[in-house]
């Protein structure tokens, strides 16, 4: 390292929180052939630039629509049976659409099944290896 530098761990890591979504699965669109509705938050951690200034251009980065679209354009006419299935159809989405995700992490909570405030669901997390 060069004189006047320090050591720096940088992470980036871009979020959509609380999406809701409907989705095919579960018990509930098993016997309503109905959609419920999930809530869906996306963590991805993104190789990091050096540094951001104010005209770095949106290719050292991830467009957030990106995330947004994998957790809303599931295949159609799918029923997941498990709300695992689909936060993994999302990381692999993710990660495989972008070698520079480096890891995922998926929310998703089943607010059809929720009395209160409470937050009913899962979260899967996956990094490169």
């Amino acid at each position: 390292m060069g004189r006047g530098m320090t050591a720096r761990s940088d992470r980036l890591v871009l979020e959509v929180a609380n999406l809701e979504v409907p989705v095919l699965t579960g018990i509930y669109s098993e016997e309503t052939h109905l959609p419920q509705p999930l809530r869906m938050s996306v963590k991805v951690e993104l190789d990091c630039a050096d540094h951001y200034a104010a005209d770095t251009p949106l290719t050292a980065s991830k467009n957030y629509m990106d995330l947004k679209r994998a957790m809303t354009h599931l295949p159609e006419g799918v029923h997941f049976v498990l709300i695992e299935a689909v936060a993994d159809h999302i990381i692999e989405t993710l990660m495989v659409e972008d070698p520079r995700v480096q890891s995922v992490e998926v929310k998703i909570v089943k607010l059809a099944i929720a009395d209160d405030d409470e937050e009913i669901g899962v979260t899967l997390y996956r990094g490169r290896i």
